[in-house]
């Protein structure tokens, strides 16, 4: 690692319009557990660069990975209308199911979802992965994706668990991103995060699951030193593409964010310094359990929290 180190993610955190519908449609749908409901303090709300807003939030689980549900008192932006997955604020987490067609028909029966692939789930080529992946947006338009591995040649970690349940945990969150080069020596430098593995994705297959029209996409994975989740880069040479905007703060439905742990942030703040990065938190904001924690901005624009542990 070439930077400081990140030991792991420690979840993923997604704003929502309503908190309480949003629980039941990840409850309903992917069998995840709700562990903690609570009122943010100032001091969360001020590490979002948020400092007199009020916020709720429920935390989740799925196996041994975590989901986080935030909701403002005075709602942001809503996600953009006609979003699509070659945008830069595209960000969805994976969720590994045993059964793609158990999982995918469980879905279909609850209520909130609209599906980005086209015709149902997609079986990728061996060049891709031979994985087989269903994109779709839950009811605030959060990008989610449903993968399942091939029997036998999987990750380790997933093989292990596939006769648990139908839904396994999640295995990565992934990122639009402009400059694929640019953002691996991003997180190399700042994050410690190494590159593993790196594919580039072609084919009617992907179209399909994308919904892009002639769909090419470089897609890097890197990986914090407990996995998963990973973090996976989306590199598209096609497509829209547009920006992140300026303008988008915390409370935004679009500003889904990363919570990333590290046993020395003062070693990543003065990485990410020495990059110009954008900070959202006024530097080091101390949380409510006594422990430092900030917000920065990606060279594109994505949020992540990164906490000392």
């Amino acid at each position: 690692m070439s930077g400081p180190e990140i030991t792991r993610i420690a979840h993923v955190a997604l704003v929502v319009g309503d908190i309480t519908e949003a629980e039941l449609f990840f409850e309903e749908a992917f069998d995840f557990v709700t562990l903690e409901r609570r009122i943010g303090d100032r001091a969360q709300a001020e590490l979002y660069g948020a400092p007199h807003a009020q916020l709720r939030e429920t935390v989740m689980e799925l196996d041994a990975q975590r989901l986080s549900l935030l909701a403002f008192d005075v709602p942001g932006a809503p996600y953009p209308h006609g979003s699509t997955s070659t945008d830069l604020w595209f960000q969805h987490f994976a969720i590994i199911v045993s059964d793609m067609d158990n999982a995918y028909a469980r879905l279909t029966a609850t209520r909130g979802f609209t599906p980005i692939s086209e015709g149902g789930p997609v079986r990728l080529p061996e060049s891709s992965g031979g994985v087989t992946a269903f994109k779709f947006r839950d009811g605030d338009g959060h990008p989610l994706e449903l993968l399942a591995f091939p029997a036998g040649s999987g990750p380790a970690y997933w093989e292990r668990k596939r006769d648990d349940a139908l839904f396994l945990g999640i295995d990565h969150t992934a990122i639009a991103v402009g400059d694929t080069a640019r953002s691996i020596a991003f997180f190399e430098q700042a994050f410690g995060l190494d590159l593993g593995t790196q594919s580039e994705n072609v084919g009617v297959e992907q179209a399909r699951l994308d919904a892009v029209p002639d769909a090419r996409v470089t897609v890097s994975g890197l990986m914090p030193r407990t996995a998963p989740p990973h973090l996976e880069l989306l590199g598209y040479h096609v497509g829209a593409r547009r920006p992140i905007a300026h303008a988008t703060a915390s409370r935004d439905l679009a500003a889904t964010h990363v919570v990333l742990d590290t046993h020395d942030l003062p070693a990543v703040v003065d990485a990410l310094e020495r990059m110009n990065a954008h900070f959202v938190s006024p530097g080091i904001v101390t949380q409510a359990d006594g422990k430092g924690a900030i917000m920065v901005l990606d060279p594109d624009g994505h949020r992540f929290v990164v906490r000392q542990t």
